[in-house]
């Protein structure tokens, strides 16, 4: 329950009306779908998607290139999505970008990649929207608005601030297991060709049979992991700011091309009720000990762009472009995105933005009941209207149906998912330093972590900061305590 502070103030709607919570969207029961009536929740995703104009709002700064996507590895006992097929090549668009700087920012700031994909299939578009790192800052959409804007700049100089950044990853324990992700070396990679790419989400696959499956993407660079040291980023960022797209681009044009095999992580549909981490949770990782990476399929860039503004800046991909044989997960922020980036695009670059060339789908023909509005130049002749008798086009439920979903049921509650036997904020970022990095990445932890501190944080902050990461893993939260105060004198 949301409370008030000692002025007496409450959180409200734009329209003055009390907000029940600040945290949790309205569900079915903890575990069950978002429900349309949250108009709280839809309240600030709409307001952040217009918030700025015209870059987008995160992911500002980005550049990409088009190749293919290849299936090398038979799946279909898995998927029916045609892209997914033994021997299956289908064309593709990649976007590269960093999360919290604006369009003229620099390449080699630390920050999360993104990583979004669209595939141009024969049963339509199918996009994937990811990142570098397979996990994420919260798990409650709710929260995603207030995120960015702690990662941008301060209302009143302009400037992004340190401060606000762990003043809100502090208050959030959720954050713990991706920013101890951005303060190692994945915060900063070599090159865009460099680095993994992750659905982050659990998304449900179904087979022909009917079977359902949920998923991890895993694109695993076939150039080799490799990181950028702290004082080399900052260098280029006064020297070469746009690094990594000249990167991207020389090493396409001198046929160089750069590609990542596609591995999959599938865990049995009812694996998921009693697995030890919630699968559905955007801040943990399902173990590969548990569900080993298995693979599918090699992406590949090979040109690119002939114009960026038409063809990487006016690309709009978004989540809830699923084809046969894909569908969502009960993943919060998975479900928040549903909504809220096909909105951004619509006011981004317009309500037709689906007629721009780049985000047409390009292999198969288009029989929609969508009409008018600015700068549309394809529409349906007449009827305009469904159900009709004069020959329109109709659904066919019995070949593109919905996928199989979930049952759910509960009370209307804003609420925490129910928690599994290991689900903890801690553990998992706990595992990442003890078990996955050794010395020198610990040691670069450390170090990457006093310098972010000693950028401006204030006392109060720099407080919770030691404690969130002593809780983390305590020698590290000392070390990082001991390093801020002997800088400080």
């Amino acid at each position: 329950m949301t409370t008030h502070d000692d002025k007496g103030q409450f959180t409200t709607t734009n329209a003055g009306i009390p907000v029940e919570s600040d945290e949790h969207s309205l569900t079915a029961g903890p575990d069950g779908p978002i429900l349309l009536q949250d108009h709280y929740l839809i309240e600030k995703m709409a307001q952040f998607n217009r918030e700025r104009v015209p870059e987008r709002q995160p992911h500002a700064k980005g550049a990409g290139a088009f190749g293919h996507f290849e299936v090398t590895n038979d799946v279909s006992a898995y998927t029916k999505a045609d892209l997914f097929q033994p021997g299956k090549k289908t064309d593709m668009l990649i976007r590269f970008s960093t999360v919290a700087g604006e369009r003229g920012s620099p390449d080699t700031w630390r920050d999360p990649r993104g990583f979004s994909i669209k595939f141009y299939t024969e049963d339509g578009n199918y996009d994937m929207v990811g990142n570098n790192t397979p996990v994420f800052f919260m798990r409650d959409p709710m929260k995603f608005q207030d995120f960015i804007r702690s990662q941008k700049r301060r209302a009143d100089n302009n400037m992004r601030d340190h401060d606000m950044q762990w003043d809100f990853w502090t208050l959030s324990p959720e954050s713990a297991h991706q920013v101890t992700w951005l303060m190692g070396d994945r915060g900063i990679p070599r090159t865009w060709r460099h680095m993994d790419g992750f659905s982050s989400h659990t998304y449900m696959w179904v087979n022909a049979d009917g079977k359902r499956f949920w998923v991890r993407y895993h694109f695993k660079t076939d150039q080799g992991a490799d990181f950028m040291p702290q004082a080399e980023a900052d260098e280029l960022a006064g020297s070469d700011g746009d690094y990594h797209t000249r990167d991207l681009w020389e090493a396409i044009d001198r046929g160089d091309h750069p590609s990542w095999t596609l591995k999959m992580q599938i865990m049995p549909f009812e694996d998921a009720k009693t697995y030890r981490f919630n699968p559905f949770d955007l801040t943990k990782t399902i173990s590969q000990q548990d569900y080993p990476l298995i693979e599918v399929g090699k992406m590949t860039l090979t040109s690119n762009p002939e114009n960026y503004h038409t063809q990487i800046e006016q690309a709009a991909f978004e989540p809830n472009n699923l084809v046969p044989g894909v569908g969502p997960s009960p993943d919060k922020m998975l479900l928040g995105r549903l909504f809220s980036y096909a909105d951004a695009h619509r006011y981004r670059i317009g309500a037709n933005y689906n007629e721009l060339p780049v985000n047409a789908p390009a292999k198969t023909e288009l029989h929609s009941y969508s009409k008018d509005g600015h700068m549309r130049h394809h529409n349906p002749g007449d009827p305009v209207y469904a159900p009709n008798s004069k020959g329109g086009p109709e659904a066919d439920s019995e070949r593109y149906g919905e996928p199989a979903g979930w049952h759910t049921d509960g009370d209307m509650v804003r609420a925490a998912a129910t928690p599994h036997a290991e689900d903890s904020d801690w553990g998992q970022p706990r595992t990442l330093i003890r078990e996955v990095m050794d010395d020198a990445a610990r040691n670069r932890l450390v170090d990457n972590v006093v310098g972010h501190l000693l950028d401006g944080v204030s006392e109060p902050v720099l407080a919770r900061a030691f404690d969130y990461w002593k809780t983390i893993d305590p020698e590290t939260g000392d070390r990082i305590e001991k390093g801020v105060r002997s800088a400080q004198g």
